[in-house]
C-alpha cells in the first residue's frame, strides 16, 4: 500500500528525526580543539636546532583538531610558473615546499587560507600552496577558483567528530578578492573576502573644520546631503563622541558568510569561523567596533568558535554561548627567512639588489614594523568541550626569540616564567571588558566556563 506523507503530519523534530538541517554542536566529549594564530614560516622545522619547539608540538599533536593562519605560498621557485604581484600583502611570503610535510608533523591537520598574503605570487603560488596542502592531507579553507569554493566550508573527519572551517578575511590586497561567474562573465580566483567599510569618528567641532576644509578646497561644489558625515581626501569622517576608527561590513557580505557558516554546521559536528583582520590597526590592542557583534552573528549561525588572526599581536578573549571567541591569536611562527623577496620590496626599503641581499630587505621591513616585543609574545590555545560546550581553555604562553639574531629568532618556545606572567597578566586586562576571568596556573592561563558565568 502506498503510504501519505501528507497525513498525520509531524513536527520538524519528531521522534528525534532531523528534518530542518540542525546546527546543533555534536561531539564527543573531550573533543579538543588547539588554536594558533600566524604561521609566517619559511621552511621545515621539526628538524631544526630551535630549543624548546619540541615541546610546543607536543601540545599541537595532542589534539582532535589543530588550526593555524597559513601566511605563506609554497613552492619551489626553481620551477615556479607564477610571479610576485604588483599588488601584495607588505611581503613577499614564500616557503620551501618541504613545509607541506614539517606542518603535518607538527600536528597541523587544519589551515585558513584568506588573508592579505594568500596572493603575493598570484593565482600560481595560490594553487600550489593548495596542491601542497593537498597532498599532505591537511585541510584548508578560504581560497578557490571562485567566490563560492573560496567562501564554502571544508571539513575534516576526527574520532570525536567532523570539523568544518570558514575561513575569510577582512583585510586583503584588492586584486585577491574571488568572484563568482555572471553571465558569460567567469569566475575569478581568489580569497573569501568580508568587506568592511573604513570611517573616522570625531566630534562636532571637528566635523565642522573638516567640513571647511572641504569647502575651501577647488573643484566642483558639492551640496552637503548628511550634516554628520565629511567625505575629504577619500576618507569619511562621521560625527562621534570621540575620535576613533568605525567599521561596517558588507551587508552582502555578511549574508553570505552567514550562510556559508551554517552550511558548513548542517554537515558538521563542530565549525570553526576564522577571520584575518588587521583592523583598526597592527598597532591596536582591541579589535575593530564591528567584530564583536559579528562575532556573536557566527556563533548564533552555528560556529563554535570565532578566531581572529592578523593584527600580530594578542587580543582579548570573550566566552559567548559556551562558544570560544578569541579575537587575535597573535603569531605563532615569524621564521622570516624567506627568499627570494621581490624587486617591489627592494625598491619600497631602498635596497639595491647589486649590493644588498634579501635577508637585508626582510630585516629592514621588520624593524620599521615589528620590533617590539608584544608581536614575539603569544599563547598557544587548548579548548576542551564537554556537552557540545567549552569546558576549559588553556592559555600557554610562548616565546618568539625577540632577541636572537635574525636568522634564529621567530620560532617559538615554552616562555619563562616572568615573561609567561606578564603574557597572561596582559591578556588578563584585554579579556575583562568581556567579562572573561583568566586564572594563572603553574604558568598556564586557564578560562573555566564555571568560573566565567559566575561573573
Amino acid at each position: 500500500m502506498k503510504k501519505s506523507h501528507d497525513s498525520n503530519p509531524q513536527p520538524a523534530h519528531a521522534a528525534g528525526y532531523d528534518t530542518v538541517g540542525s546546527v546543533d554542536t555534536n561531539v564527543a566529549d573531550g573533543f579538543t580543539m588547539v588554536a594558533v594564530g600566524d604561521l609566517i614560516v619559511s621552511r621545515a622545522l621539526t628538524k631544526g636546532n630551535h630549543p624548546g619547539f619540541g615541546a610546543i608540538v607536543e601540545l599541537l599533536r595532542n589534539a582532535d583538531v589543530t588550526f593555524g593562519n597559513m601566511e605563506t605560498n609554497i613552492f619551489d621557485i626553481r620551477a615556479f610558473e607564477g610571479s610576485p604581484q604588483a599588488e601584495y600583502g607588505g611581503a613577499y611570503h614564500v616557503s620551501l615546499p618541504n613545509l607541506g610535510p614539517d606542518l603535518k608533523t607538527m600536528g597541523f591537520n587544519i589551515l585558513s587560507r584568506a588573508n592579505n598574503h594568500a596572493l603575493d605570487w598570484g593565482i600560481e603560488g595560490m594553487r600550489e600552496t593548495s596542491r601542497v596542502l593537498d597532498c599532505n592531507g591537511i585541510v584548508h579553507a578560504g581560497v578557490g577558483e571562485n567566490l563560492a569554493q573560496a567562501g564554502a566550508a571544508r571539513f575534516l573527519e576526527t574520532s570525536r567528530g567532523r570539523v568544518a572551517l570558514v575561513s575569510f578575511a577582512s583585510t586583503f590586497t584588492p586584486s585577491s578578492r574571488a568572484a563568482d561567474p555572471t553571465g558569460e562573465a567567469p569566475g575569478r580566483p581568489g580569497l573569501n573576502p568580508l568587506r568592511v567599510t573604513e570611517s573616522i569618528l570625531v566630534p562636532k567641532q571637528m566635523l565642522e573644520n573638516l567640513r571647511q576644509i572641504h569647502s575651501a578646497l577647488p573643484g566642483p561644489e558639492t551640496p552637503c546631503v548628511n550634516e554628520s558625515l565629511v567625505t575629504l581626501a577619500g576618507k569619511t569622517y562621521k560625527l562621534g563622541e570621540k575620535v576613533a576608527f568605525s567599521y561596517e561590513v558588507d551587508p552582502h557580505d555578511l549574508t553570505r558568510t552567514v550562510r556559508n557558516v551554517r552550511r558548513g554546521k548542517q554537515f558538521a559536528d563542530f565549525c570553526i569561523v576564522t577571520n584575518h583582520g588587521h583592523e583598526p590597526e597592527n598597532w591596536s590592542q582591541d579589535p575593530p567596533d564591528y567584530e564583536q557583534s559579528f562575532a556573536h552573528q557566527m556563533i548564533d549561525a552555528g560556529a563554535d568558535a570565532y578566531l581572529v588572526h592578523g593584527p600580530h599581536q594578542l587580543r582579548g578573549i570573550e566566552i559567548y554561548k559556551g562558544r570560544p571567541i578569541l579575537y587575535s591569536l597573535g603569531n605563532f611562527i615569524m621564521d622570516d627567512l624567506r627568499t627570494p623577496v621581490g624587486a617591489d620590496m627592494f625598491a619600497a626599503y631602498g635596497k639595491d639588489p647589486r649590493i644588498e641581499t634579501d635577508a637585508d630587505v626582510t630585516v629592514d621591513e621588520m624593524a620599521r614594523d615589528f620590533s617590539d616585543h608584544v608581536f614575539y609574545e603569544s599563547v598557544v590555545t587548548v579548548c576542551r568541550f564537554e556537552n557540545n560546550q567549552l569546558a576549559e581553555l588553556q592559555l600557554h604562553p610562548i616565546d618568539l626569540g625577540h632577541a636572537k639574531r635574525f636568522a634564529n629568532r621567530g620560532i617559538p618556545s615554552p616562555a619563562d616564567p616572568l615573561k609567561a606572567k606578564l603574557i597572561l597578566k596582559r591578556l588578563q586586562t584585554l579579556s575583562e571588558p568581556f567579562g572573561t576571568v583568566i586564572a594563572i596556573e603553574n604558568g598556564i592561563g586557564i578560562v573555566r566556563l564555571e568560573a566565567r558565568l559566575s561573573v
